[in-house]
């Protein structure tokens, strides 16, 4: 158990890394929760700072999601546990120690936790959701059909009981997060990709 304690400890301490916030800090001297949406991730830094600026956070929130996983299997965690060390880092990007609990939505570090525990089914949602993005242009839409995709892809590969969980508890935090971001596109508001908004 001193292994999974360890692993789920640091996937939450590296996921809870507010990337989004630290580059903007960086690149603009700002706080990136004080302009656009407010929010921490990519879409926003994009928004908000430009193409380089969310290069960099989504990165950054890709192998926090990543890096994790591969530590657990280092340290010989099974399968089951690997994916609660998934989740770990996703809430802590969620809610991270470090800002105040005031986190991104998940998507990137979900994809990235995804990408080390079922490489095949996460590279499949990933294109799911360049598709939906570059045709509808709402990283909102996407990341929520992207999400609900993974349980198709479990599903159609019979992926193991824990590979189900994984995807279906990073779908609902998707979702649960995306709440906001439902009611706009339901009223026709919600911005779209390349709509800047400049800092303010």
């Amino acid at each position: 158990m001193i292994s999974e304690v360890l692993a789920i400890a640091i996937a939450y301490l590296v996921g809870a890394i507010p990337f989004g916030l630290l580059v903007a800090k960086l690149q603009k001297g700002i706080d990136i929760r004080e302009h656009g949406s407010g929010n921490i991730g990519t879409s926003n830094v994009l928004r908000t700072l430009g193409k380089r600026a969310a290069l960099l956070t989504l990165a950054g929130d890709i192998l926090k999601g990543y890096l994790p996983i591969l530590l657990a299997r280092g340290l010989g965690v099974s399968e089951l546990w690997m994916t609660v060390v998934g989740l770990a880092a996703v809430i802590g990007h969620n809610w991270p120690v470090y800002a105040g609990f005031r986190g991104g939505k998940g998507v990137a570090t979900s994809f990235g936790a995804s990408l080390g525990i079922m490489p095949r089914m996460a590279g499949l949602a990933l294109l799911v959701y360049i598709v939906v993005a570059t045709m509808a242009r709402y990283t909102s839409l996407a990341a929520l059909i992207s999400s609900a995709s993974l349980l198709l892809w479990v599903h159609l590969f019979k992926a193991s009981r824990a590979q189900v969980l994984f995807a279906a508890i990073a779908a609902a935090l998707i979702y649960l997060r995306h709440r906001e971001n439902i009611q706009r596109l339901l009223r026709g508001t919600e911005r779209k990709i390349g709509q800047r908004v400049g800092v303010r």
